[in-house]
């Protein structure tokens, strides 16, 4: 990965203390070399599938991994493949590129048109030419690259579903039955091109990631000086100093300054971190106050954001894509109809005296009636509708693979901030302290909050409902990481944080057990104080959001256990978490931590899902067999690593979305069962001599009208939604 290695994401503290190191030594050093990292990408030209080749990823931080296929074309696959599914040798699923929206989108309106043709024309010799003129351009439009796949297949020894497909689609064709041949032919390169358009997005995962950190820094020089160099070439121990409003290039420890620090992209934490001397801040994350000097402890390529970078492209290489059952089926059920169609058309005339083209036509009607438009349709037919429910709640599910999926999940690990709550801090309680006027308190920390910019002084001066004018505040001051004071009506005043306060000797035992049941419930907390009494507490905290109970009862309904994990600290976890119904919550949690928890819990469950909105999430979604995204509120990262977007951030979507999926795979084995056994029915009376042609293709339009119907089903919703 590295020209040096890096520890492992869940192996390692986040951050390691060093001697420092003298200021005689030199803290800039020589360029390391790059980190290379695989994009999960589509194939390239060389594959022959039908995924777009990889988008450009950045030049510095980007190296392909190329190998060889067995016929000598280069690749350059990485581990996560676009294919929403992977296709073994053998299966006979490798087509070349499929045919973009707008030519399918036109093979479809051939296809209706050569049917509408076939249907209402009269039959005449030339209306049928024009309608087997529009069903071949159909199938030309739609099928190229899967009859080139059939050819490949077949000249390899292999009969995959594509080979079927071509074989029964010109089988249809020669005996009249041009309006189906087009029609399965465009349906099926639409199911198609939906899979791997759908997966293609994930891809822009990591390069996404990488684009947070800053490229350069601003490092201290031998002599004191300070100059602006490359990020990757800031030597360890080395000093940067970090302005208001930019974000943290590296991993470090602060050595000067106060500020505050919105880590929320590393740890989830709602609310900003005040940062002083002694402690850690993470690269990516943004400095909010004053300015900073830190000490690097983790260079370039060894972050904590590196590690969350290489943690994604780890879970995804460990993923095993589902094979689709009737590309599994296909590997069986192909040669089984090509054995059974040419023994009846050959062995019957040496064996039995039958006249050859009685067999011959037998074989046909074989293959008709083995054509698998039923079994092909039903599958991308049923899925397509259930992505269809889906989008109409809300949930944006990438690909079918996810959607049957779903039904699968034993456990859910909920992320808190933004998933299970607004995400941003409210004033949720205040009260006047001891002998203090209610109505001055106001009105002074209305004063003093309106003129901070931090997130919990701007809570507290949307939450404070206006008595009157709101005095003016003179001699203002930021006292980064404390709060803010002025004076006020005369009097100096400070709204500042618990650890100020403390400082000044102004906490009584009253009032350290009142700051003990707040921060028991996973409030923060700060308090309007004068020289020598503190006079008012104003309590800040990250609501939860409407629904969020009923989703988690809905969940344990399902049988699915919800479990919390959060960067916020365990006792507002904890708080949260029996809010909503909660019994394991695990609060603290770095990324790496996050991941550590999901594979816990795939080793005590099995398949589990993991929900949340913010990059730090991306490992544990990746990880996960199904990552949820809160789309509305959620980052792009999270967004393009999980497997299904909540647009509207409802909670309760994810409950639908396993009760779809469980509805979904009913149906789809309602339609498989459907298919095979009309199939074998009349494959049954054919081998006996029963079965006609007409019967055939009764036989294979009619289960295809079923199984689209009974598909169909799942436009009309979730039962109690």
């Amino acid at each position: 990965m590295t020209s040096r290695p890096s520890p492992s994401l869940a192996g390692e503290p986040a951050h390691r203390h060093h001697t420092p190191r003298t200021h005689a030594t030199e803290p800039v050093a020589p360029p390391a070399a790059p980190r290379t990292l695989r994009i999960a990408a589509g194939c390239g030209t060389g594959c022959g599938c039908s995924a777009p080749p990889p988008a450009a990823a950045p030049a510095h931080r980007h190296a392909d991994h190329g190998h060889r296929d067995d016929d000598g074309h280069a690749h350059d696959h990485d581990s996560a493949h676009a294919h929403p599914h992977a296709h073994e040798a053998g299966d006979g699923h490798d087509h070349g590129p499929l045919p973009g929206p707008a030519r399918i989108a036109a093979a479809l309106g051939v296809a209706i048109a050569a049917e509408l043709s076939h249907l209402l024309l009269p039959d005449a010799l030339a209306w049928r030419i024009a309608g087997m003129a529009l069903a071949a351009v159909a199938i030309a439009l739609a099928g190229t690259g899967i009859y080139l796949s059939g050819l490949r297949a077949l000249m390899r020894g292999r009969l995959g579903i594509d080979t079927l497909m071509a074989v029964a689609v010109t089988g249809a064709f020669l005996i009249g039955q041009w309006p189906e041949a087009a029609m399965v032919m465009a349906l099926y390169a639409l199911a198609e091109l939906i899979e791997h358009k759908a997966a293609d997005r994930a891809r822009n995962a990591i390069s996404g990631l990488m684009a947070l950190a800053p490229d350069d820094a601003e490092v201290q020089a031998a002599d004191g000086s300070w100059q602006r160099v490359p990020a990757t070439s800031v030597a360890l121990d080395a000093i940067v100093r970090i302005r208001p409003g930019e974000r943290v290039p590296l991993d470090g420890e602060v050595s000067a300054g106060r500020s505050t620090i919105d880590q929320a992209s590393v740890t989830g934490e709602s609310i900003p971190v005040d940062k002083t001397v002694g402690d850690p801040v993470f690269a990516a994350t943004v400095n909010q106050g004053g300015e900073l000097q830190v000490r690097v402890t983790a260079v370039a390529g060894q972050t904590t954001l590196d590690r969350i970078i290489e943690a994604v492209e780890k879970a995804q290489e460990s993923r095993a894509p589902t094979q689709r059952f009737v590309e599994r089926f296909a590997a069986i059920y192909t040669p089984a109809v090509f054995i059974a169609a040419a023994a009846v058309a050959v062995l019957p005339p040496l064996l039995l005296d039958w006249a050859w083209l009685d067999a011959i036509y037998k074989a046909l009607v074989l293959l008709v009636i083995a054509c698998p438009c039923a079994l092909v349709i039903s599958t991308p037919v049923t899925v397509v509708s259930g992505l269809t429910a889906a989008a109409r709640r809300g949930i944006l599910i990438k690909g079918g693979t996810h959607l049957e999926g779903a039904r699968r999940l034993r456990a859910i690990a909920l992320d808190k901030t933004g998933t299970l709550t607004q995400g941003k801090p409210v004033l949720v309680h205040w009260q006047a302290w001891g002998d203090a006027d209610p109505a001055h308190v106001q009105r002074a920390a209305s004063a003093l909050a309106g003129r901070s910019d931090h997130p919990v002084s701007l809570a507290i001066a949307q939450g404070l409902t206006r008595i009157g004018a709101i005095p003016e505040v003179d001699e203002f001051e930021a006292l980064a990481g404390r709060g803010v004071r002025g004076v006020v009506d005369g009097l100096p005043l400070v709204l500042a944080n618990h650890r100020l306060i403390e400082e000044q000797g102004l906490c009584s035992p009253a009032l350290e057990a009142l700051l003990a049941d707040h921060e028991a419930q996973g409030r923060t907390l700060t308090l309007l104080a004068g020289e020598h009494a503190v006079l008012g507490v104003f309590a800040v905290a990250d609501t939860l959001k409407a629904g969020s109970r009923e989703a988690v009862a809905r969940l344990k309904r399902l049988g699915v256990t919800p479990v919390m994990l959060t960067g916020d600290n365990p006792s507002t976890a904890r708080a949260v978490a029996e809010q909503v119904g909660i019994a394991d919550a695990r609060g603290g949690l770095l990324p790496q931590d996050k991941l550590a928890a999901i594979r816990d819990l795939q080793q005590r469950h099995g398949v589990i899902a993991m929900a949340g909105d913010g990059i730090n999430d991306a490992p544990a979604m990746a990880q996960a067999d199904i990552g949820f995204a809160m789309g509305a509120a959620g980052t792009d990262i999270a967004m393009e690593t999980a497997d299904v977007v909540i647009m509207n951030d409802d909670l309760g979507r994810i409950a639908d979305t396993v009760a779809l999926s469980r509805r979904t795979h009913a149906l789809l084995w309602q339609n498989i069962t459907l298919a095979l056994g009309i199939k074998a029915v009349f494959f049954a009376l054919a081998i006996a001599g029963q079965a006609t042609m007409w019967m055939a293709v009764f036989a294979d339009m009619g289960a295809s009208l079923l199984v689209v119907a009974n598909g169909l089903r799942l436009l009309r919703g979730l039962p109690g939604r």
